[in-house]
């Protein structure tokens, strides 16, 4: 089992883990664990492989993974030819109830996004998962046109899910960030609000940032 770093005390130590990692191969960095034959079943092996060597420490799904430094680790995997994403990156789960005064500047969202590590990992389907390398990390924060585009699809999705619209809602909503089911099958449901405020019983859904948008991220500061 490889040994869990300690949490880095600034985001100069993690950053210096992270560029340690850029450009090794999976296999490198999985010794001594289970390597799965496909992430089709095991989606957060990878994120979870990088955690154990960056030192994350969240204790908390609603809490970034670096808590004390207020930032999020989020793997994406890429196109490695293009550079582009291949998948919608999970921000956090929707919450279905509840949610009287919870603003964008108190929501999950917000505080998951605020300030986030990317690390790129090739992701291409035909490339066995012990070849696939790491690429070089990323910190982002929303500049002020990014944080409106969040907070507007936010606000709409929301207000949905008050409004007891919560099976309106679908993929093609929001221009940046969508909502869509986040369960293992149909029978793992969860409380949510009817159109007339009746409870309900519902799929647990998930906030996920569009390929488009995290696209459009890695391509401004990588200059692809």
């Amino acid at each position: 089992m490889i040994p869990l770093q300690v949490p880095p005390e600034n985001e100069s130590i993690l950053i210096a883990r992270a560029r340690a990692l850029a450009g090794l191969p999976l296999e490198a960095l999985a010794k001594g664990l289970t390597m799965p034959a496909d992430l089709k079943r095991d989606k957060g092996w990878v994120g979870i492989l990088l955690e154990r060597h960056l030192g994350a420490n969240a204790g908390s799904k609603a809490k970034q993974d670096f808590a004390h430094l207020g930032i999020e680790l989020k793997t994406i995997p890429i196109d490695a030819k293009k550079g582009k994403p291949l998948e919608t990156t999970f921000v956090c789960f929707a919450q279905l109830t509840g949610n009287s005064g919870i603003t964008w500047e108190t929501s999950y969202v917000r505080r998951k996004l605020a300030r986030v590590l990317w690390i790129p990992v090739e992701g291409d389907r035909n490339l066995p998962i012990a070849q696939r390398h790491v690429g070089s990390p990323l910190f982002w924060s929303p500049n002020k046109k990014e944080e409106q585009m969040l907070r507007q699809d936010w606000e709409e999705l929301m207000d949905m899910i008050v409004l007891g619209q919560v099976k309106s809602i679908t993929a093609h909503h929001g221009c940046c960030l969508q909502i869509r089911p986040k369960a293992a099958n149909s029978r793992a449901l969860t409380k949510g609000v009817g159109e007339h405020g009746e409870p309900i019983m519902t799929l647990p859904l998930g906030f996920y940032l569009r390929k488009s948008f995290t696209a459009s991220l890695l391509a401004s500061h990588f200059n692809l």
